[in-house]
């Protein structure tokens, strides 16, 4: 898009092979992509290649994350997701990927106190990806307790960075306004919209987390936008969505319904929108 890059991260929910859909991103007006190494099956280097053959971006990659709360207690268990952990790391180094997006917990039966064995394990991991070049950008999930304390023990690491999720804003955080605290540290975003908490008491569970097209939600884009500009970004905007509906839920449903060639035609169509929020709010503080 004319005066702004924009990205996709990877999906198998979009129902193409990760190498045919990186051609259909590009040929839609996709600038670049994100890998999603989160299950461990994803063949990163394939994907470079292929991304590099399109002249498309390579945002970040995201590393695995159901062993994330492994990290903050002691055990053999914390240990081996460090381990997974520096390998992601390593590899993001050998292909030239500059951002490894990680997640801080996962779960909700915990009681949100983070541990100083989390910090050190997660101290090596951010000593490791400044000797390599590599910025950890870590994820607003659920859990933002054991964020917080990442984001604070690490403010003054450079190879340390915020990933907005803005979805995830709506949900996990209940609405918090995290660009508030670490905006002046946002180096990736995973833009995508949501319902907020469902249950009325404000219980939380996973299936609030839709990421729905921007603009199918109760996201304040034009409030995004504003909030994006104010920032000192100014890297690819990069959307995170799925077409596949939560266990019970049925919002996604109609994207599963789309062509893929349809839907990633309205996804960047939608990016596009957003793209010009952010353009006008950033031409407005100028």
């Amino acid at each position: 898009m004319y005066k702004q890059k924009l990205c996709m991260a990877l999906s198998t929910q979009f129902g193409l092979p990760s190498d045919e859909l990186i051609v259909l991103l590009k040929k839609t007006g996709f600038d670049g992509f994100a890998i999603d190494s989160s299950d461990r099956k994803t063949d990163a280097a394939h994907l470079v290649e292929i991304g590099k053959r399109e002249n498309m971006i390579i945002q970040s990659l995201h590393a695995p994350f159901n062993k994330s709360d492994d990290m903050w207690f002691e055990g053999e268990l914390g240990d081996v997701a460090l381990k997974e952990l520096l390998e992601n790391i390593e590899l993001c180094a050998k292909l030239e990927i500059p951002v490894m997006v990680s997640h801080t917990f996962i779960g909700f039966d915990n009681d949100n106190i983070p541990t100083q064995l989390g910090i050190e394990r997660y101290g090596a991991l951010t000593k490791r990806a400044g000797e390599l070049g590599v910025t950890l950008a870590l994820e607003n999930t659920e859990g933002e307790e054991y964020f917080d304390a990442l984001m604070n023990a690490f403010r003054s690491e450079k190879s340390v960075g915020f990933c907005w999720d803005t979805g995830h804003e709506l949900c996990y955080n209940r609405g918090r306004n995290l660009m508030a605290d670490y905006g002046d540290r946002l180096v990736a975003t995973h833009l995508n919209d949501n319902l907020g908490v469902r249950d009325f008491d404000g219980k939380i569970t996973y299936i609030d987390d839709l990421h729905l097209l921007p603009f199918d939600g109760i996201s304040d884009w034009n409030a995004i936008a504003e909030r994006l500009a104010a920032s000192p970004f100014d890297g690819p905007l990069t959307f995170e969505l799925n077409t596949v509906s939560k266990p019970g839920r049925h919002e996604n449903d109609k994207y599963a319904a789309m062509p893929v060639e349809g839907y990633i035609a309205e996804a960047y169509a939608r990016a596009c929108r957003v793209a010009a929020l952010y353009i006008k709010a950033k031409e407005a503080i100028k």
